[in-house]
């Protein structure tokens, strides 16, 4: 095929383990997922997502770009899911065995400046979320070694001091009910991967600040924040 420039090569994700990469199609991110206060009732509908470009999605290591246009550049942690096989309308009852091939340990980070912008103005989410370097994630473990999740300690700390920790069971919709939310609205494609929401404690991060975060069973990531 002729191009009229030479395309991008595809964003990819380390796989734990193992030499191969895993592809990056698109990226889901879901709205509040978990109870940020114990009065909190449960949710009757499910919850909003967005979505991030595959470009925002690199390696959890080594310097994480300040971002411009923010004043207020924060951190959530979340337990990221990775498709192996699309689908539409797919059953709840069956995203864990058909379509879900592994997971990691992302960081969905906002500008929440202009995020609270948006929201006054009901303006679109991208500029708070889509930029450059807003996804980085931990290698991915394939289920097949790790098992689905449904419980175990997430947490997030900001130069040794923790600032997020839940449990997966919090989850106030647990993963096959989000893989089946979104393909009922889009059809989902292999290589997509769904971060599926951050618990209470997110906060603001400072040129210079160390990021350390983990899931139980599924990784753990360390980034600086560039200065």
């Amino acid at each position: 095929m002729d191009f009229v420039f030479p395309p991008a090569p595809p964003v990819s994700l380390p796989v734990s383990g193992d030499t191969a990469r895993f592809p990056i199609a698109r990226v889901f991110c879901i709205g509040r997922n978990y109870r940020w206060d114990p009065a909190e009732p449960a949710p009757r509908a499910m919850p909003a997502w967005f979505m991030k470009p595959a470009t925002a999605v690199g390696p959890a290591r080594g310097e994480l770009p300040y971002p411009p246009e923010t004043t207020e550049f924060c951190h959530e942690v979340e337990l990221v899911v990775a498709i192996g096989q699309g689908g539409r309308d797919i059953d709840p009852a069956q995203a864990e065995a058909q379509h879900i091939w592994g997971y990691a340990v992302g960081l969905d980070l906002t500008r929440r400046d202009l995020q609270q912008q948006a929201k006054r103005v009901g303006g679109p989410w991208e500029p708070a979320k889509a930029f450059d370097h807003s996804a980085p994630c931990s290698a991915l473990v394939p289920a097949a070694t790790c098992g689905h999740p449904h419980e175990g300690a997430i947490q997030l700390a900001v130069n040794g001091v923790e600032r997020q920790r839940a449990d997966l069971s919090g989850l106030l919709w647990p993963v096959p009910e989000l893989v089946a939310m979104l393909s009922r609205s889009v059809t989902l494609m292999p290589g997509d991967l769904i971060f599926t929401g951050t618990p209470v404690g997110v906060g603001p991060l400072q040129p210079g600040d160390v990021i350390q975060a983990s899931v139980a069973g599924i990784g753990e990531l360390a980034l600086t924040v560039a200065r």
